[in-house]
């Protein structure tokens, strides 16, 4: 046998062998594997800590409420465990369908999760949350107390936060963390891995999350949306990529940016396309640094009357949780 054969039989044993250990350590009887839900109030953190656990910017994060629409998950994998996060949008009480969808989604979380992480700050209360904090306490899941932004805490306060959470809340222990400053945000995963159960990996370990890359692309691009306008603007729009074609050294991406009134988009666009044309800089120059990648990217914006309280738009938009 010519000597270039042996060698690539070699390299197709060592790789036959190196996926076997995996296998093993896989099927392993000690491997762990399972579902952590982090769930809570719109803008206490929630996305910017399954950044911060996962190591990687998934979430799209903005000072806005309600940012987070979907669900959202995020792995993270050795050779031990494997974590399947989920970042869920902000409970509240619905106003109207996607609101209604938007729910669907931390409801699905609560019954599938095998750790909920519920997150909250030094400002929220459990008002129009309730029915969901009875979900969550007769579930019988563990619950760890993660209370956010603690750097901004006066004398006494975070006392105060403590007890009345753990007054409402069935927690096994309470966190408090700055994940803006990444303050003992570790704690959290030891507490995770001490209650995940045994079980083989739900995904593939190369996985990092379950969507595709188009939809990180809209999310970067509806991100934009919310730091560049105001009022009920980003709350008005959904954006849908059109066209994803991915090239050796470019990607190439057409988007709709969709409202739901004609004055909305006249507003989107701005004078003579300067604020389109703003949103299309960042939004580009954010794909480019999450894809590794340069990025072509176009923009245009229609009008989708009230999408938002329709269910059968809804849908086309992606907030089908059944």
């Amino acid at each position: 046998m010519p000597q270039y054969c042996d060698a690539k039989v070699r390299t197709n044993s060592q790789k036959s062998s190196t996926f076997a250990k995996k296998l093993i350590k896989m099927l392993s009887p000690t491997h762990k594997a399972g579902f952590v839900n982090i769930v809570g109030k719109p803008n206490v953190g929630k996305s910017t800590l399954m950044n911060i656990l996962v190591g990687e910017r998934l979430s799209i994060v903005s000072s806005k409420a309600q940012t987070t629409r979907h669900r959202i998950l995020g792995l993270i994998n050795t050779d031990e465990y494997q974590i399947v996060f989920s970042d869920t949008p902000g409970m509240l009480k619905p106003k109207y369908e996607l609101h209604k969808n938007m729910m669907s989604f931390v409801n699905i979380s609560l019954e599938d999760a095998d750790v909920i992480v519920f997150v909250t700050d030094l400002y929220e209360t459990e008002e129009e949350i309730e029915e969901v904090i009875t979900k969550i306490n007769a579930s019988g899941v563990p619950v760890l107390l993660v209370i956010n932004k603690i750097d901004l805490a006066k004398e006494g306060q975070l006392d105060e936060v403590t007890a009345y959470w753990t007054s409402r809340i069935k927690s096994e222990t309470v966190i408090p963390i700055s994940a803006l400053e990444k303050f003992n945000t570790e704690r959290i995963l030891q507490e995770i891995l001490d209650r995940l159960p045994i079980h083989p990996p739900y995904y593939d370990k190369e996985e990092l999350t379950d969507r595709p890359e188009r939809f990180f692309a809209s999310e970067i691009i509806r991100e934009k949306i919310f730091t560049n306008y105001k009022k009920e603007i980003p709350y008005s729009t959904e954006v849908a990529i059109e066209d994803f074609y991915e090239e050796e050294v470019i990607i190439k991406i057409r988007a709709t940016i969709f409202c739901e009134r004609e004055s909305q988009k006249g507003i989107l666009i701005g004078d003579k396309g300067k604020m389109l044309k703003k949103v299309g800089i960042e939004s580009r120059l954010e794909l480019e640094k999450f894809f590794g990648k340069k990025v072509f990217l176009e923009t245009f914006v229609k009008v989708e009357q009230d999408w938002r309280k329709n269910k059968l738009k809804l849908k086309k938009f992606g907030y089908d949780p059944t």
